[in-house]
């Protein structure tokens, strides 16, 4: 069964802010693709690359996912074995889901994992943090 990953979109204030720097880096990765690179490999390896995604939470809120196509080595400059999860082009709005904020990435197992926008609501504005945060705790969103 698949396994997502929840990973904090750091230093991105919306989806389009991870759209546009994605498309600013294309050219450094195989055509399809995009890549985050992370200093931990999934010890669920097998569980995330049977149809997991990568869900981003951009400030305090899950907002979107891509699916992870695959997992590849990469070394830095600093000589430290890190991962590159390899991820499809796509950004897949979700629906909003309020985090607390953590360090890392962590597992998202299905049943947790926000539904996508259907495509006609995909432009919408997510609630403000807050307000999401507040239905969050009690139930309501």
């Amino acid at each position: 069964m698949a396994l997502n990953i929840l990973k904090l979109c750091v230093g991105a204030d919306s989806v389009e802010d991870l759209l546009q720097w994605q498309a600013q880096h294309r050219g450094h990765w195989p055509a399809g693709t995009a890549e985050h690179i992370t200093r931990m490999w999934p010890k669920r390896a097998a569980e995330v690359l049977d149809g997991g995604s990568l869900y981003w939470v951009i400030k305090g809120q899950v907002l979107a996912r891509q699916r992870i196509l695959g997992l590849e080595p990469r070394q830095g400059s600093d000589g430290i074995s890190r991962c590159a999860l390899v991820l499809d082009v796509e950004v897949i709005r979700t629906e909003a889901a309020a985090r607390r904020p953590f360090q890392g990435w962590r597992y998202l197992e299905p049943s947790e994992s926000p539904r996508d926008l259907p495509k006609g609501r995909a432009l919408e504005t997510a609630l403000p943090a807050s307000l999401a945060q507040a239905l969050a705790e009690i139930g309501l969103h």
